[in-house]
């Protein structure tokens, strides 16, 4: 949630967005790597693509260099997944329905509308002409246009403001609207009703 904030605020305050946004999502990663404390080889792997994201992040920025730029990506995206794959384990597993089982299940939801942006901004780094309404990675890097156009297209809301013009971008937009309504509809809204119906029996 801090970084949905704190990407966009970036982009609004500073003078070099590319930089600032970049600087952002660096310091949460690492914040963000003791979550996975306790998870055996998991963390262990959580903390190789952090320090890929923080080399890789310098290097892009020093260099000016798309290929480094591109390699933060994949190690932001493998980040991600490590921490999904960490908290699912949390959510799905035991009978009891908790609030903290909740949460997590939310924070799920988020980090995937979180990686599909990291998939939009590497699609468009290789095609600047897979989206229109939103300036290409080259001239902007990682800004909060692709988490909103990422969000947008999970909750189905989709303004219309940011579209995917690519077949590539068309084909992850639309799989990622079709997770979205199935994620609520079956993980989510599952688990909330069964912790509703154990509250109301007094085992919450």
């Amino acid at each position: 949630m801090i970084f949905l904030v704190a990407v966009p605020l970036a982009d609004e305050v500073a003078t070099d967005s590319q930089a600032a946004g970049t600087l952002t999502f660096t310091l949460l990663a690492v914040i963000g790597i003791w979550s996975l404390h306790g998870g055996g080889r998991l963390y262990w792997l959580g903390l190789f693509f952090v320090g890929a994201v923080v080399a890789m992040n310098a290097l892009a920025l020093v260099l000016h260099s798309t290929t480094h730029a591109i390699g933060t990506f994949a190690a932001i995206f493998g980040f991600l997944l490590v921490s999904i794959v960490f908290t699912l384990g949390k959510v799905v597993r035991g009978n009891e329905v908790s609030a903290n089982r909740l949460i997590g299940a939310v924070c799920i939801y988020l980090m995937f509308g979180v990686i599909w942006a990291v998939v939009y901004t590497a699609i468009g780094m290789v095609d600047p002409h897979a989206f229109v309404g939103i300036a290409a990675p080259e001239t902007r890097g990682w800004d909060s246009g692709w988490l909103y156009f990422s969000f947008t297209t999970m909750t189905t809301l989709g303004y219309g403001d940011v579209a995917p013009t690519s077949a590539i971008a068309r084909t992850f937009a639309y799989l990622q609207a079709i997770f979205g309504q199935f994620y609520i509809a079956t993980l989510v809204a599952g688990l909330v009703g069964a912790y509703i119906t154990a509250r109301g029996n007094g085992h919450g």
